[in-house]
């Protein structure tokens, strides 16, 4: 079993930053691909992040990317979002999300597909104001 569990979440004004972690604890950490999805109210979770096992591969919506860059720490088994150049709206849950799929073409291919991912945590909110 694996438990992720997120943080760094708050109210922000437009074009500042935050940065989110997810602290996962249990099976190898390192072996996962690595998600970040959001949902704003009355919207369908969206993906928003991903980032393979070794690091070396990054996957963005285009909605986020040259704003948000995901990364992670191993050694830490921790996944970091961060935000920049925040946008209302980018108001959401914010959610981290763990795949055991470890194919080399899966961030480029299917690593936006939430059904893709085995575990959860349960959600940050990030509140951006205009």
């Amino acid at each position: 079993q694996v438990q992720l569990v997120e943080s760094g979440g708050g109210l922000v004004q437009a074009g500042g930053s935050l940065r989110l972690s997810c602290a996962a604890s249990g099976r190898t950490f390192s072996s996962f691909t690595m998600g970040w999805f959001r949902q704003a109210p009355g919207k369908e979770r969206e993906f928003v992040a991903a980032i393979s096992w070794s690091g070396g591969d990054t996957s963005y919506a285009d909605s986020v990317k040259g704003r948000f860059t995901i990364s992670r720490g191993n050694a830490k088994n921790t996944v970091y979002l961060q935000m920049n150049s925040l946008k209302p709206e980018d108001t959401a849950v914010y959610y981290c999300a763990a795949s055991t799929i470890s194919l080399p073409n899966f961030i480029a291919t299917m690593s936006y597909l939430d059904d893709e991912y085995d575990y959860w945590g349960q959600g940050t909110q990030v509140t951006v104001s205009s």
